[in-house]
């Protein structure tokens, strides 16, 4: 399989796990409160990243790399506690579909800003008249299933 092929059936794995990960969190914030259900999700998330390194390369050098670059770079451990606080909270209160579907809808919009500035280093890509519309669509039907 092509490493396009991998990495699309990986975000595809990724999509499914959000769904069950947003049902989840839920019911254990409602269990056990929000903050603790977010440092117990982030807990268990790193030592399973830090034994599947382990595995993998036989050390936690790169960790140390990481924890070395521009502190810009590791916005995505903040990112994903503010992720996981949000889908622990928002879950239980808006539904699933809700909380998946206004998340995606705002992922896009701040996304479309990266492309478009080029923030992070990535490459810079114009915004055409149907993205805009695309998201003008995913927000339209976030608002919807926000209606019960």
């Amino acid at each position: 399989m092509s490493s396009t092929g991998v990495a699309a059936l990986l975000a595809l794995a990724a999509g499914f796990g959000g769904a069950v990960q947003i049902a989840v969190q839920g019911r254990l914030g409602d269990r056990v409160g929000s903050l603790e259900a977010v440092a117990t999700a982030s807990l268990i998330g790193a030592v399973l990243a830090l034994t599947v390194l382990l595995l993998a390369r036989r050390s936690l050098a790169g960790v140390g790399e990481a924890l070395g670059s521009p502190k810009w770079m590791l916005l995505g451990g903040v990112m994903s506690a503010l992720i996981i606080l949000a889908i622990t909270v928002a879950g239980p209160r808006i539904g699933i579909v809700a909380t998946t579907a206004v998340l995606i809808a705002a992922q896009f919009t701040l996304a479309t800003v990266i492309d478009r500035q080029g923030w992070f280093g990535v490459e810079r890509i114009a915004v055409q008249w149907p993205r805009l519309l695309g998201i003008a669509l995913l927000f339209v039907g976030a608002a919807l299933t926000l209606r019960r």
